[in-house]
């Protein structure tokens, strides 16, 4: 069934919507999956805050067009679901490569992040890239560090003492 003009500009104005807020994009080539196993990986990137659209290349290629993920362009070819991190860069990686580990008719083909497109291969790189809560949580540990030195250097110095008339002490009690 055809889409009307108005059907496909609301396709559009929806996807790029999307493509302006996301973090990263991932296109995949989904020839010869059934449509049980796209309901699994419809299913996947919700719970992992992907949005997943399978959309005409004509109409993606639109919709790209003023933001980050315009470099994708002229990968668009052939039928391709497209995934876009919302809640941090490597998501819709990190699910791609989980679904593509159990599915060998799913090839990933398009990896963008910030404007750039990356080569296919590196898709492990950006699907590693820690959460917003991991990297908090990275930072914070960088920046305790030299202050939890400093208070365990700072504490050995009465510690010691401590220890030093203990010894003296033990000594004395002892002769």
């Amino acid at each position: 069934m055809a889409l009307s003009f108005a059907q496909k500009e609301a396709i559009v104005a929806e996807v790029a919507e999307v493509a302006r807020n996301a973090y990263s994009a991932v296109g995949a080539e989904y020839r010869g999956l059934t449509v049980e196993q796209m309901t699994d990986l419809r299913v996947e990137a919700r719970k992992a805050g992907v949005y997943v659209r399978v959309v005409k290349n004509s109409l993606a290629k639109r919709a790209f067009a003023d933001t980050d993920f315009a470099c994708m362009e002229e990968g668009l070819t052939g039928p391709l679901v497209l995934a876009f991190s919302q809640e941090d860069p490597g998501s819709a990686a990190r699910v791609a490569q989980a679904f593509a580990k159990g599915h060998d008719r799913f090839k990933v083909k398009l990896v963008a992040i910030g404007g750039k497109l990356l080569d296919p291969s590196e898709l492990d790189t950006l699907a590693k890239m820690p959460t917003y809560d991991e990297a908090i949580s990275q930072l914070m540990a960088v920046m305790k560090a030299p202050v939890q030195k400093l208070a365990a250097t700072l504490n050995e110095v009465p510690g010691k003492l401590v220890r030093t008339l203990a010894a003296i002490r033990d000594t004395k009690a002892e002769g």
